[in-house]
């Protein structure tokens, strides 16, 4: 079971940050997990919420600030294009996940998807884009076949929706697969990985591992490894 972590190594770290990547580069994770909106001007950022008030006091909404406008806002900001270097340079696998809804639609993955393409990513390192939406998932299958791509589960997306998605794994959160553990293999089974986020506690990490769960997202990338008994 390979260990992603979730905004980097975010329980030590602000997450999303460059500090946060190192951290979890340090304690042993396998790759990054990191959320991606598009700026006014269109620069990729990781970013979680939709505004900037959590993280950095700002009111201002990402989609209608230039990246100068983030970045004077929030210095620590990363672009997409500066993590796929970092995770390039250090051979760690990315997974890219593509917020919505958002006032400019799907142009966040056309953005990733060029840029995948013009730094020749996946000739490096492995890379999966994910989001909760299905069309945003079916629009990825579009720009690039080749690209592997997870659909992410809220707690109540209808089984219909990953049996006719385009997706290459599935992402439940580990609620869900508390509750019905034999999700994994009915998702197994449809011929797809599963990636489960985000696992912090010790019996769901050694859950998700007797599960045969393919990706364990966290923010304790060195607690996950700890509890796993990883070298």
């Amino acid at each position: 079971m390979l260990i992603y972590a979730h905004r980097g190594a975010s329980a030590d770290f602000p997450e999303h940050t460059l500090a946060a990547y190192e951290g979890a580069l340090a304690q042993g994770a396998d790759g990054f997990e990191c959320d991606v909106r598009i700026t006014k001007d269109e620069i990729p950022v990781l970013w979680h919420n939709s505004s900037m008030l959590e993280r950095a006091g700002n009111r201002g909404l990402i989609a209608e600030m230039t990246f100068e406008e983030v970045s004077r806002a929030y210095p620590q900001v990363l672009t997409l294009d500066v993590i796929l270097d970092f995770a390039i340079k250090n051979k760690k696998g990315v997974l890219l996940e593509t917020k919505h809804p958002v006032i400019s639609g799907n142009r966040v993955e056309e953005l990733i998807v060029k840029m995948l393409e013009g730094k020749k990513v996946l000739q490096h390192i492995p890379v999966t884009v994910m989001s909760f939406s299905w069309s945003a998932i079916e629009k990825l299958k579009r720009l690039n076949p080749e690209l592997s791509s997870t659909l992410l589960l809220y707690k109540f997306t209808p089984w219909f929706q990953v049996r006719y998605s385009s997706a290459s794994s599935i992402g439940p959160e580990i609620d869900e697969i508390r509750s019905e553990p034999m999700k994994v293999q009915r998702i197994k089974d449809s011929g797809r990985s599963v990636n489960v986020w985000t696992v912090d506690d010790d019996a769901d990490i050694k859950l998700c591992e007797r599960l045969g769960v393919d990706i364990l997202i966290t923010n304790k990338p060195a607690h996950a490894r700890e509890v796993l008994r990883y070298p």
